[in-house]
């Protein structure tokens, strides 16, 4: 059996050119392949891996709830341990009005959801997103995220999307009385780590307030802890009505989830009932492995760490060729003069051994997001090579 071969053969495909690393195990911090080479993450799976791959304590887990059962039921029927306990401990680290966790199986259910509640809850129709944003690839979540070129071929999409201009105030005023929600990804991801300012976020939390549309937060890749705070809408002073997580939840296991107060949630049960239904949503293993990734978080104190270990890799990668570094805790783009020596850097750090990859709507730059308790061995290593394949790429392309 020719696993590269058969991977190309039989299983769908998502660019022309993945970076097709023939994975054989993971631990920590590194990938190996099955020609025993190791690979550096450096980002995480895409902010995924926060507490790096096979953390001992979220495996124990995961193998504690295998020996006790399986999927069950369809989320909300039985009573289930693992959410309960995720759900209550979710509830405990997050402020008033984010009390209540619907548990879902990745980041862009998260969002659908959480366009159905806030047209559920207000009665009404319109929603509002930000430009260049990115929120899944599912139709709704589509719908919500500005980028066109990434649309186009999918349309029609929902009807009643309008766009504002991240971080722009005057944008704000497409927020109105027939507002259902406005949904902002609290850092801007795949716009290359896009940072809004502290009085923006007030703003638009006040002009939501004002008009009575639903804030929502995607913090997919934000949030546990990869900002230097456990969620990155603690930077701003806000709090959102609905705040949709996913990716680093459940230590590499495929989870979502959206959180509000009862009262919003409570629309979903009732007119019709079962306004919200998945099969897989909150799986029991997911929740047994996303209640231990939370403990690792807390008990490690990563997001303490976050900050310092971001400036560590920051100032490490200030090269002449560099236009612009935009970092806030672990959570770096690295920019250049062009998409083309971007696409070089990244595949001259995989040849070194060392994971970058790209952003799908800033193509001159490349992200870095590392599991937030990376040695500080592994954190200068990683740095060294990424100078020295910047210095060799730039240093030819001149």
């Amino acid at each position: 059996m020719n696993s590269n071969s058969d991977f190309f053969q039989y299983q769908a495909q998502t660019s022309p050119h993945p970076l097709a690393i023939n994975v054989a195990r993971a631990e920590g911090c590194y990938i190996y392949d099955t020609a025993g080479k190791s690979y550096l993450d450096m980002v995480s799976g895409i902010a995924v891996s926060n507490v790096g791959h096979r953390h001992p304590h979220i495996v124990d887990a995961i193998k504690n709830q295998v020996d006790k059962y399986l999927h069950v039921m369809p989320y909300g029927e039985f009573v289930q341990e693992p959410q309960t306990i995720l759900a209550r401990k979710l509830c405990a680290v997050l402020p008033d009005g984010l009390d209540v966790s619907y548990f879902v199986n990745s980041g862009t259910e998260a969002i659908e959801a959480s366009l159905k509640l806030a047209k559920r809850f207000t009665g009404r129709t319109k929603l509002v997103s930000c430009l260049k944003s990115y929120h899944g690839s599912t139709h709704g979540s589509l719908s919500v995220s500005g980028n066109e070129k990434k649309k186009y071929a999918f349309r029609p999409l929902l009807p009643d999307v309008h766009f504002m201009t991240f971080n722009d105030m005057e944008s704000l005023e497409r927020i109105d009385e027939r507002t259902a929600g406005v949904i902002v990804e609290t850092v801007q991801g795949d716009a290359g780590v896009r940072i809004p300012t502290r009085e923006w976020m007030q703003a638009l939390r006040q002009k939501c307030n004002e008009t009575g549309a639903l804030l929502i937060l995607d913090e997919i890749q934000a949030g546990f802890g990869r900002t230097g705070k456990l969620f990155a809408f603690e930077h701003f002073g806000i709090v959102p009505d609905i705040l949709a997580v996913a990716k680093s939840m459940a230590g590499g296991m495929a989870m979502g989830c959206f959180v509000s107060s009862a009262e919003i949630m409570r629309s979903l049960s009732n007119d019709p009932i079962l306004g919200h239904i998945t099969t897989f949503g909150g799986h029991p293993v997911c929740c047994a492995a996303g209640i231990a990734n939370l403990e690792v978080i807390l008990s490690e104190n990563l997001v303490e760490t976050c900050e310092a270990k971001g400036a560590i890799l920051e100032a490490g990668l200030r090269h002449p060729a560099v236009v612009e570094i935009r970092r806030i805790g672990l959570m770096l783009a690295v920019e250049f003069a062009s998409a083309d020596l971007v696409y070089k850097i990244v595949d001259r750090c995989l040849e070194k051994g060392v994971i970058a990859f790209y952003f799908l709507s800033c193509p001159e730059s490349f992200r870095l997001a590392p599991p937030l308790n990376i040695s500080d061995e592994d954190l200068q290593k990683a740095t060294a090579i990424i100078y020295e394949s910047i210095d060799e790429i730039a240093g030819k392309s001149q």
